[in-house]
């Protein structure tokens, strides 16, 4: 597999795409952006399990079952939820004027929004900003698109890959976007996916599941999971590879790469984090299950206790192990060990379960840097996992106490 530096989802085969200010955010930001197949898709997505959903969400949760799918429309600065019928009826008509003006019928086009909680969409500049966008998508306007769909987000998070199938170059691309609101299971996160691999739809569908799990659903900023989260994948067959219609070294090749790129996209959410200074991996080892693995690194990950230490770059292992005893994963405290790791070194606090004597100066250098990841041995078994998020900070209070305004 390749990392192709300076690649958008336009640099895979057969997808155009644009992002545009048609009007709803006030900064003259971009907020508006279309993803386009010049060729049929399949999709797979996952979406919010948040009782309360947006209404672009339950067009998508509709439209994902169709056989082909070839357009994405997504708005920021309006996440469109909790606004009632006329909120369907505004994410129908993003979907029914992106179709119309690609060519396609609605139940092709999957809908995306992210922003306020509420406010009625400004429909008067969203059907002409489509109609202008539509018109503009372009195999250089992919980083544009990731650009649109941020909210609070401080950069633009896109990766693409290549990776080799049949002899046939194939590339997977994702853009996402979330910075607060983050606690998947499945933030305020939005992640699109594709790729020129053929692939049948129910394989998609199996390989996304899947990696979902291990990468957008182990990532915490805060504990709110949102009403608008979804994350999907289109494959458009460009690539001309052999079909991917069973569970073959050709499969678990592509699975490995879209795993990959959700990952990443998955920690630059979490280092991404609203008023975040640091990201923190939890690398967890030797739990029973893998149940009882991620029930363990979620928990330390999403506790603001353990977040707010280190803010303050403050070695306190206490409410690691706090976090763990109240995660409901299955292990013997007593045979935990805890580490602190990175560039500035690596330093045991924590063995069996027991607080050793530490050296606090090489923990603060440990600490005090932008990447720290708290490596925990249950000693209990033989399944791993980790999980990603951040610390937690005053500037997360200010963005979130005016996020109206």
């Amino acid at each position: 597999m390749k990392v192709l530096k300076n690649k958008s989802i336009t640099d895979v085969s057969g997808f155009k795409a644009i992002g545009i200010h048609c009007g709803i955010k006030k900064s003259g930001k971009k907020d508006l952006c279309v993803i386009y197949s010049e060729k049929p898709a399949v999709a797979a997505g996952t979406f919010t399990t948040n009782k309360v959903k947006a209404a672009p969400v339950l067009i998508s949760m509709e439209n994902i079952n169709s056989p082909n799918i070839q357009a994405i429309v997504v708005n920021s600065g309006n996440a469109n939820a909790c606004t009632g019928q006329e909120g369907y009826e505004n994410a129908y008509k993003m979907a029914q004027t992106t179709a119309d003006c690609l060519s396609l019928t609605p139940n092709q086009v999957l809908v995306g929004s992210t922003g306020i909680i509420g406010v009625p969409l400004p429909m008067d500049k969203i059907i002409p900003g489509i109609e202008k966008a539509c018109g503009m998508v372009s195999k250089d306007g992919g980083t544009s698109a990731a650009e649109a769909i941020k909210t609070t987000d401080s950069f633009i998070k896109q990766i693409t890959v290549e990776i080799s199938i049949d002899n046939n170059p194939v590339k997977i691309s994702g853009i996402a976007k979330g910075s607060g609101m983050i606690h998947p299971n499945m933030a305020t996160m939005l992640a699109f996916i594709v790729t020129d691999a053929n692939i049948g739809k129910s394989l998609l569908s199996k390989a996304l599941k899947d990696s979902v799990s291990d990468s957008y659903n182990m990532i915490s900023v805060d504990g709110d999971t949102s009403t608008n989260d979804m994350v999907i994948t289109l494959a458009n067959g460009s690539a001309d590879n052999k079909l991917i219609d069973k569970e073959n070294d050709d499969f678990y090749k592509f699975k490995e790469a879209l795993d990959f790129v959700n990952k990443e996209l998955a920690k630059m959410i979490a280092k991404d984090g609203e008023g975040a200074t640091k990201l923190i991996e939890v690398s967890l080892f030797n739990a029973k299950t893998k149940e009882d693995a991620k029930l363990c690194a979620k928990s330390v990950i999403s506790s603001n206790l353990v977040k707010s230490a280190f803010f303050g770059s403050d070695a306190n292992w206490g409410r690691i192990m706090c976090s763990l005893g109240y995660s409901n994963g299955n292990f013997a405290p007593d045979k935990v060990d805890v580490f602190f790791e990175n560039e500035k070194g690596k330093l045991q606090l924590v063995n069996q379960g027991i607080g050793i004597p530490f050296c606090e100066e090489t923990a603060k250098k440990i600490l005090d840097q932008e990447y720290i990841n708290i490596v925990i041995d249950l000693n209990d078994g033989k399944h791993s996992t980790k999980a990603w998020g951040c610390d937690l900070s005053y500037d997360y209070i200010k963005i979130n106490g005016s996020y109206r305004s």
